[in-house]
């Protein structure tokens, strides 16, 4: 698992102060992002060098506990399956006090331009 921690913006959470719903798969995104940059590739790299696209087939998050404006957050990411053209990436949100505040997957396929 990646770790990377982002602190929530005041434009990520709703009127009541919670961070929105749909914010979320944005975090798996970017921790989907850094993970890959961890690694030696960015999505530009494997975008424009390999020719390879990795949009989005599936997205499913379970929400355990909100966060909340100016919160760090834990964003952990990993593999969780490698197909022949497709991957599964898992996620996993912590808050300050380590509890988790989502869990979730999104499945990609790969293709070209």
């Amino acid at each position: 698992m990646h770790a990377f921690e982002i602190r929530i913006r005041y434009a990520d959470v709703d009127a009541m102060g919670w961070v929105y719903h749909g914010h979320y798969l944005r975090f798996f995104e970017i921790g989907r992002a850094e993970m890959m940059r961890a690694l030696g590739r960015s999505y530009r790299d494997v975008e424009v060098e390999d020719g390879v696209l990795l949009p989005v087939m599936e997205a499913r998050a379970r929400y355990l506990r909100g966060a909340r404006y100016d919160e760090r957050v834990t964003v952990e990411t990993g593999v969780i399956e490698v197909g022949r053209a497709s991957v599964r990436f898992g996620y996993r949100l912590r808050g300050e006090d380590g509890a988790e505040l989502c869990v979730g997957t999104t499945e990609h396929c790969t293709t070209t331009r």
